[in-house]
């Protein structure tokens, strides 16, 4: 742990069952710097921290990533897939349909999972995945001009 006891990169990973190499430390780290970035953008910041790396290699590191918990991946239906580094409290997302940009959002109402199904069918529902969509500010101004 850093003097703070906030817990390294790299001792993240080891706790998450992970093996520690440089690139899932600069995907992680680019995952957590950017705001909801696409595997593409990913890439090019890790290239930037740490030299080449194929995409194929991104997508393997962000799935693993992504299993072990420590990001999460968005998939906006007609949209590439997107990753964020905020996990663990079950927010949700707002998404702009002409430029589409996100933004996180906390949860609608009440305790996680945030909603009740209203018939849950016998299921032990955990989370609830729920996307806004609309127009952003700045789409929503250029539109009425």
């Amino acid at each position: 742990m850093t003097a703070s006891g906030n817990p390294t990169t790299a001792e993240e990973l080891r706790g998450a069952g992970l093996r520690v190499t440089a690139a899932r430390v600069a995907l992680l780290e680019a995952v957590r710097d950017g705001d909801h970035l696409g595997a593409e953008s990913i890439a090019s910041e890790v290239r930037g921290r740490v030299g080449h790396i194929s995409v194929q290699a991104v997508y393997e590191g962000l799935h693993a990533l992504t299993a072990a918990g420590l990001i999460r991946r968005l998939d906006p239906p007609g949209s590439p897939a997107l990753y964020e580094g905020r996990v663990g409290d079950n927010h949700h997302h707002l998404v702009c349909r002409s430029c589409g940009a996100v933004a996180d959002v906390d949860c609608a109402v009440g305790h996680a999972p945030c909603l009740t199904a209203s018939d849950d069918r016998g299921f032990a529902v955990d989370e609830a995945e729920v996307i806004y969509w609309g127009l952003c500010p700045a789409c929503s101004t250029a539109g009425s001009t």
